[in-house]
């Protein structure tokens, strides 16, 4: 044995940080309805059981058995839950004397039920296993239901000693290493953590807003206009002369002719304005966003992927100089879409990403700044507007002189009214119509991005809908750990036979993302495990960083110590705040690691914080392995010794009953 020198798993600070969980929206997956028949305790139960949070499996198992549902199925997996993970004299006095209880329940077993044949094959395994039966037990075994086959050798491959304790553990490894990576778990295993996308949004277009001097120079300048033009047909009629009538015409649509060009014009380079100011460059902003806010967040989303998607063959310096208009211009918009809807950051990373994607696009086919062409005045434009303003030019050379030869001083007021009348109403015309068009164009370009961000969401929810179950999760977890152990084994040359018991304490790693279905435990992109094998020797430690999404270990250190030099072995804390694991050697440092964290945010109505810190570390397998190792603490060596002595008398009885079964 050697001697532990001083270490702490948490590198001298127990803090953990996490990202901010995902809870996976209104997923019924675990939650068991008001009232729930036996029935459907027990199809919650096998959920529970399969994600390996086997309290409460046991837990609902045995309501659904007082509730009257008792059939060899249930009788099944009732052991199973009793027995997963644990050899027979790990089994606490309580847990042995239900068993006794279970077995002894038992009605005589017959093989016409399949649920019949698996019920044995668990009986077999409860007494006594020779070497020389050890094939034929795992014959039985192997001849089961794949379920029932797969349920043994994943729950009971601890469960004897010897030689068929090495037989199933190689067929349980074998069997994790294929579930560790079944369903395509490498392409799925980070959609978990993925929040619910949040749905598309654009900012409503702003209504138009029309001053009231334009409405009051548009409408006076017109009346006043009309007027004075009237006065003036009348004197040019009063005349008698066809030719100043004409030019009069000719001014009439010459102005027409000007306001429609000009309307335009003024139009498309009021426009154009609002559309290079876009893009245009920021100006520095006093200050920045607070961090860690909401805004920030946006910041910093588009700040990444900006950086991440630079079209080809382009400097990422160039890009990001050149599209840091834009870049605030969309950071604004999507900032203020969604500032008061409560909604976190990383659900709108979709459509951050959909917005940078289609920028980069339209870079790549030079259609970035395509508005500019759009935007340019017509050539009809050019010819009305300076069209206009020429014919209104020539009908005044014939007007002007007529009406001053007929009426002197008062034409001479009606034309300086007109005039006076006709220019502010020209551009306030200009104004409105430019304004109301604006909203128009507005109007379209928002269903050109509504109906693009839709598709966008569309396509990005059916890349999440292969989102992995919490049991696939825990199915992949479990296989890892087992395969960990295996490893472990094979590093100390230890076969399963020579380990009393394995534990583990399960721990979130610094800056890992968290996600968890309702009323389910919490699941970890990386985990910080510590691994305990206990042998008749003493301990085999060994703390290993996981990297979940990639299946990736890494040792970080291992170390071997006598029982007797387990000093104290606690938890710190409250399960809904923060809990913290620690183990006390006589000679070294306390191992302390954080195995649960405060979670107030993520709780939906119907959770009860407690609860959820429960199924946690319950998946997590703390209480098991806090069982084992307070008992190491407490005994010593001796501990080994009086457990199999506690339970030896036990088993003893339970095994009569089971040959009485089996018979």
């Amino acid at each position: 044995m050697t001697a532990p020198t001083s270490t702490n798993v948490a590198k001298g600070d127990a803090r953990v940080d996490v990202q901010a969980g995902v809870v996976h929206g209104d997923i019924n997956f675990y939650r068991l309805p008001p009232n729930a028949s036996p029935e459907e305790q027990f199809t919650f139960a096998l959920k529970y059981l399969d994600a390996r949070v086997r309290d409460q499996a046991r837990e609902l198992i045995e309501k659904a058995v007082a509730g009257g549902l008792v059939t060899a199925e249930v009788q099944f997996y009732r052991l199973i839950a009793l027995l997963s993970g644990r050899t027979l004299r790990q089994l606490a006095p309580e847990e042995l004397d239900r068993l006794a209880v279970i077995c002894a329940s038992l009605p005589d077993l017959d093989d016409r039920n399949e649920w019949v044949v698996g019920l044995k094959s668990i009986i077999r395994l409860l007494a006594p296993v020779r070497p020389a039966e050890t094939e034929i037990v795992i014959k039985e075994i192997d001849s089961l239901d794949q379920r029932q086959r797969d349920d043994i050798y994943g729950h009971l491959e601890a469960l004897l000693e010897g030689a068929v304790q090495d037989e199933m553990w190689r067929k349980s490894v074998a069997l994790a290493d294929f579930q560790r990576t079944a369903g395509e778990r490498f392409t799925r295993v980070w959609k978990f953590f993925h929040p619910v996308p949040a749905k598309p949004r654009t900012l409503p277009v702003r209504p138009a807003v029309i001053a009231f001097r334009d409405w009051l120079c548009a409408g006076v300048g017109t009346a006043v206009f009309t007027l004075a033009t009237v006065q003036l047909t009348m004197l040019v009629v009063a005349r008698g002369a066809f030719d100043p009538l004409l030019g009069l015409l000719a001014g009439l649509t010459g102005l027409a002719a000007f306001c429609a060009g000009g309307s335009d014009r003024y139009y498309r380079r009021t426009r154009l304005r609002a559309k290079e100011a876009q893009i245009r460059a920021p100006r520095q902003r006093g200050r920045e966003a607070p961090a860690g806010g909401y805004a920030r967040k946006v910041d910093r989303l588009f700040e990444r992927y900006f950086g991440l998607y630079v079209p080809q063959g382009t400097d990422r310096t160039y890009w990001l100089t050149q599209t840091a208009g834009i870049r605030r211009h969309l950071r604004d918009e999507v900032a203020e879409l969604y500032r008061e809807q409560g909604i976190k950051a990383d659900r709108i990373a979709w459509l951050v990403r959909h917005l940078v994607s289609d920028v980069r696009g339209q870079w790549e086919r030079d259609t970035l700044t395509a508005y500019r062409e759009q935007l340019s005045v017509p050539a009809r434009t050019r010819i009305l507007h300076i069209g206009g303003l020429a014919l209104l030019a020539v009908g005044n050379l014939w007007v002007v002189p007529a009406v001053m030869a007929g009426a002197g001083l008062s034409g001479a007021g009606w034309l300086v009214l007109a005039v006076a009348s006709a220019v502010p109403a020209v551009r306030s015309s200009f104004r409105i119509v430019a304004e109301r068009r604006r909203v128009v164009d507005d109007q379209a370009e928002r269903d050109e991005k509504e109906t693009a961000r839709w598709a966008a969401y569309h396509r990005w929810c059916q890349k999440l809908s292969d989102k992995p179950s919490d049991t696939e999760m825990a199915a992949w977890l479990e296989g890892d750990r087992k395969v960990l152990v295996d490893q472990a084994m094979q590093q100390y040359r230890l076969h399963p036979s020579h380990v009393i018991a394995h534990a583990f304490i399960e721990a979130p790693a610094p800056s890992c993302k968290r996600a968890r279905y309702p009323q389910g435990p919490w699941r970890y992109s990386r985990y910080r495990l510590l691994l305990f094998l206990l042998t008749d020797d003493g301990v085999r430690q060994a703390s290993i960083d996981l990297d979940f999404e990639t299946a990736t270990p890494r040792t970080n250190q291992r170390l071997n110590y006598r029982f007797d030099a387990v000093a104290a072995v606690r938890i710190d804390g409250i399960a809904t705040q923060q809990q913290t694991f620690e183990l006390t050697l006589f000679n070294g440092n306390p191992i302390s690691i954080l195995v649960s964290a405060p979670d107030n945010e993520s709780l939906q109505d119907d959770e009860n914080p407690t609860k959820i810190a429960e199924l946690s570390l319950d998946a997590a397998g703390l209480s098991h392995t806090l069982h084992v190792l307070e008992g190491v603490a407490a005994e010593g060596k001796e501990w080994v010794k009086h457990r199999r002595n506690r339970a030896d008398e036990r088993l003893t009885n339970i095994a009569k009953t089971t040959r009485r079964l089996l018979d």
